[in-house]
């Protein structure tokens, strides 16, 4: 997008993304979470499974997935969010956590979520 200094122009701008994100969200789920560690370590924790039975991100019927970062919320459609989280299970980025080491998920990079393309 070209630099304008024209505030009617960058007006018009934010107006278009503001009716896209409203028609993306229109009718749609969001499953929110706040990881309060994410400042601190860089990283998500995408849980999978709980108790051996599938649960998170693989259980989730949400069409988006919302990260609440303190005064940041990054918002990621779940099959996005899936395509990220399955090549790491199984790595070292697989980790138990959760009451009494319960749950298993994936350690994500908010960079990698940040900068994720389809």
């Amino acid at each position: 997008m070209k630099y304008n200094s024209n505030f009617r122009y960058d007006l018009k701008v934010g107006q278009v993304a503001e009716q896209e994100l409203g028609e993306m969200l229109d009718n749609k789920t969001i499953e929110v979470k706040r990881d309060l560690m994410a400042k601190v370590t860089g990283n998500l924790f995408i849980e999978f499974e709980s108790r051996g039975k599938p649960s998170g991100i693989d259980k989730s019927e949400a069409d988006y997935w919302c990260f609440a970062l303190e005064t940041v919320f990054i918002l990621i459609s779940s099959e996005n969010l899936k395509a990220l989280v399955e090549p790491l299970k199984g790595t070292d980025q697989e980790k138990r956590g959760g009451d009494n080491n319960t749950s298993v998920g994936v350690l994500l990079k908010l960079t990698d979520l940040i900068q994720h393309r389809k």
